[in-house]
C-alpha cells in the first residue's frame, strides 16, 4: 500500500478584463522554496465573453510553466547529488 509522504499546495490567482486573462501560479515546496509562474490568454473581440475559458487557458499555461520550472529544479538537484551532468528530464 502506498502512503503519502508530503503534500504540495498550488495557488492560482487570476486578473481579468474584457479581453485578457492573466494567471499567477505559486507552489510552496517542502524544502522551503517557492516557484512562481505566469500564464495569459486573450479573447478575440468577436468571441463570446466566457471568463471561465480564459481562466482555464491562462491557468493551464501558468501550470505548464510551473511544471517546466519544477523539472529544471529536479534536474539540477540530480546533477548536484550525482556530481555529473545527467540527461535532461523531458515532459
Amino acid at each position: 500500500m502506498m502512503h503519502t509522504a508530503v503534500g504540495w499546495h498550488v495557488e492560482l490567482e487570476f486578473k481579468e478584463d474584457d479581453l485578457h486573462t492573466r494567471a499567477a501560479a505559486l507552489v510552496r515546496l517542502p524544502d522551503g522554496s517557492e516557484i512562481r509562474a505566469h500564464g495569459s490568454a486573450s479573447r478575440h473581440h468577436t468571441d463570446a465573453n466566457q471568463p471561465r475559458v480564459g481562466e482555464e487557458i491562462a491557468g493551464a499555461r501558468a501550470l505548464n510553466e510551473l511544471a517546466m520550472q519544477l523539472l529544471t529544479k529536479a534536474h539540477g538537484e540530480i546533477d548536484s547529488a550525482s556530481g555529473r551532468i545527467s540527461h535532461p528530464i523531458n515532459v
